[in-house]
């Protein structure tokens, strides 16, 4: 085997991988020494043999693990540790709890005591450079679930490393609710009112609850709300965020924000007849005009800032001290995030075509630079302007929590996390060490996209992952979940083997790494323990066989889509195959609606964006849609959910609201525990909100529904379908 291939299976990459179609995929030499590179590996023979051995040796030489998972259940715990032979030796230990994770209930005090090294069990041992390495099982006390730091030193030695005590499961639906449940989906920008700015907001949102709970609805699904880029609305993908550990604050009612009634000059602005007209303008048009929107929100919080930095000890000693307690308990990380949204708003400001901290001077590429700290300095009211939004963002949204809760919804908000961060962003400048610049996470071809994706998102380095003790992830969880009654993470999948594009190549020609999942999934059952949120994994395309059970097991639920829910005659599955454990739905966010599908909108885009691979292939979709038309029409009568007299055309397709409803009655007799309805399905609307490996060829994240919110109730396919989810899932 070549010393570059030795690397690549060490490190993680996948020699191969089964196709969506069954086919062997060989991975491309070029691809594994581009992206072993951009890991930061250096290629020459020598250099390759020094990092081989290293990574064969490092087992040896560490004396303590990176991390170590402590598995809750297990009556006894063990660490393995590895030290040089010995005739005797004394090792003493200490586990501390770790402050800065540690929840209001605590974790007690420190845990200490001694062994001596020649009485513990031996388990492995070797030579290396003439020294001989015993492996020894170190005993661990009993630990509740939570962080810790485990501390060994004898008189020659001294390490230290994470101890992370977890659950086997994530915390049960059935907790929530032992009644099966429903709830609806949306897309926060979406959503249409008498009140918002022509985008919607937090407001929106709260009133869509309080309204969805009065009709026995358990929870609302949104999409991602992590930060994208305030200087570039025009940046609009939610799952391409800045950030995955802070908020979208275009998404602030303004109006809503606790200084604005007492604020003169934000009042008088907006009350303008200009201020008027403009946001007239922005709600007038029919799609979402983000920069419009950006340009209205912005300029009143600015005014609404100054006004709190100005009379903050006289006039909100209330406000300041809360926004101290949100500074205090986010820290570095807070800073560090408004510190870039300063700068990329300063260099956009000298410099056309500034998009991220790489368009910046050199100098200011390194949060740790010299540079950086002087710009601190000298630019600390902006730095604090930012922190300001992202309390207001906060605040609104953790009122609509609490909404949740004051009107006992079973689940409350359903939050997605994106699989990853763009590339220019906060979290990728904040951690350089932590991502591989230049290669994309993306997707294999499968049927819906027989070219592959390339998302655009930085990857995480897996073995930099472990060696931060996976507090990137913990923060990335915990910063979702402190909101959410439940948490979908997109492309589960990628948690344990994703898919990376390597600098310069196809979509088509990625490599699968491997990461450590049976850690992962423990550390997502100990936060979702924590904070009581359910999680939810799509699993949805090219996902090996048992990957759906392996995430069941843990406690996570599965997503079941109906549209790929067929046995491979093109029938659809009965939903009594779907595992209680698991969410229904008719489509997500990248799939057609079941509007657009039944009419044949999507195979129309796909065609006239070029996104078959050959003609047959968009040839043969168009032709077997008619049969799959007719099998959903079986399926609905063999189920007795439709009435068959009122089942809508066929040829020429045409839609109707007796197949809206018998779809969701259809989904409702399923064992999943969790049904979820789109907005998109309930209106009937024809457009999807995103067709994957498009940006602007298509009208994805900007459409408006509609009807505006204070209307919604009153359509009567909202009737019909809410009507058919009390009688099929009751409270």
């Amino acid at each position: 085997m070549s010393l570059i291939k030795q690397l690549a299976e060490l490190v993680g990459f996948h020699l191969s991988y089964r196709g969506a179609f069954g086919d062997k995929v060989i991975a491309k030499d070029q691809a594994r020494r581009a992206l072993l590179k951009a890991m930061g590996f250096d290629l020459d023979d020598e250099s390759l043999i020094k990092a081989i051995t290293l990574l064969n040796q490092k087992q040896w030489l560490n004396i303590l693990p990176a991390v170590h998972i402590v598995k809750l259940e297990e009556q006894q715990h063990f660490i393995k540790i590895s030290l040089p032979k010995t005739e005797s030796l004394l090792l003493q230990w200490k586990v501390t709890p770790d402050l800065e994770n540690e929840f209001e209930d605590g974790l007690g005090s420190d845990i200490a005591g001694s062994v001596e090294i020649n009485s513990l069990q031996l388990i492995d041992e070797t030579d290396i450079d003439e020294t001989h390495y015993c492996q020894y099982l170190l005993p661990l006390p009993v630990l509740e679930q939570g962080y810790y730091q485990l501390n060994i030193h004898t008189d020659k030695v001294q390490a230290n490393c994470p101890l992370i005590s977890t659950p086997k499961m994530c915390y049960s639906p059935q907790k929530a609710s032992a009644n099966k449940m429903w709830g609806l989906t949306a897309q926060l920008y979406s959503l249409r009112s008498n009140n918002n700015w022509g985008i919607g907001d937090f407001t929106d949102l709260c009133e869509l609850v309080e309204t969805s709970v009065t009709q026995q609805a358990s929870t609302i699904g949104l999409n991602p709300l992590h930060p994208l880029y305030q200087q570039n609305p025009a940046h609009r993908s939610p799952y391409s965020p800045s950030s995955r550990c802070f908020l979208n604050t275009l998404y602030i009612d303004v109006t809503k924000v606790a200084n604005f009634e007492s604020c003169n000059m934000a009042k008088v602005k907006v009350n303008s007849k200009t201020f008027q007209q403009n946001i007239t303008a922005a709600k007038a048009s029919e799609l979402v005009d983000y920069p419009a929107v950006a340009k209205l929100k912005y300029e009143i919080t600015e005014l609404l800032f100054k006004d709190f930095d100005d009379n903050k000890k006289d006039t909100y000693p209330l406000m300041s001290a809360e926004f101290d307690d949100f500074k205090q308990k986010h820290g570095k990380d807070l800073q560090r995030f408004a510190t870039f949204d300063a700068l990329n708003e300063h260099f956009n400001l000298t410099e056309k075509n500034v998009y991220g901290w790489s368009d910046w001077p050199t100098n200011f590429q390194d949060p740790n630079n010299a540079e950086v700290g002087k710009f601190q300095l000298s630019h600390a009211s902006r730095i604090e302007y930012f922190c300001f939004l992202q309390w207001i963002a906060h605040t609104q949204l953790n009122a609509v929590t609490q909404c949740t809760k004051d009107k006992d919804m079973a689940i409350g908000l359903y939050l997605d996390l994106a699989v990853g961060c763009d590339g220019s962003g906060v979290d990728v400048w904040s951690d350089k060490a932590l991502y591989v610049a230049g290669a994309s996470i993306g997707a294999p071809p499968d049927g819906m996209n027989p070219l592959g994706q390339n998302w655009g998102l930085t990857p995480i380095n897996p073995i930099a992952l472990q060696t931060q003790g996976y507090q990137p992830l913990v923060k990335a969880l915990r910063s979702s979940m402190q909101y959410a009654g439940a948490l979908r993470i997109d492309h589960i999948l990628g948690l344990m083997r994703q898919y990376w594009v390597a600098p310069g190549m196809a979509a088509d020609e990625g490599v699968y790494i491997s990461f450590p999942f049976d850690d992962i999934l423990r550390i997502i059952a100990l936060e979702s323990s924590r904070n009581n949120c359910i999680v939810i994994g799509e699993d949805l395309g090219n996902v090996p066989d048992g990957f759906s059970e392996t995430i069941q097991n843990a406690g996570l639920l599965s997503f079941k889509v109906m549209f790929f829910e067929r046995w491979e005659s093109g029938l659809f599955k009965r939903p009594e195959n779907f595992p209680v454990q698991s969410i229904s739905t008719i489509a997500t966010h990248d799939t057609a609606t079941l509007s657009g599908w039944w009419q044949g909108r999507d195979l129309a885009w796909r065609e006239q964006l070029n996104l078959y691979p050959n003609e047959e292939a968009g040839h043969a979709d168009r032709s077997s849609r008619a049969g799959e038309r007719q099998n959903l029409i079986a399926a609905l009568e063999d189920l007795k959910v439709i009435d068959i007299s009122k089942a809508p055309q066929q040829e020429p397709a045409l839609m109707n609201t007796e197949l809206s409803v018998a779809v969701q009655k259809y989904l409702a007799t399923s064992p999943s525990h969790i049904q979820l309805i789109p907005l998109e399905d309930v209106l009937e609307i024809a457009e999807q909100v995103n067709i994957p490996g498009t940006i602007d060829q298509h009208p994805n994240w900007l459409q408006k529904l509609p009807v505006m919110l204070e209307d919604f109730w009153q359509v009567n396919s909202v009737k019909e379908i809410i009507q058919a989810m009390k009688e099929a899932r009751p409270n």
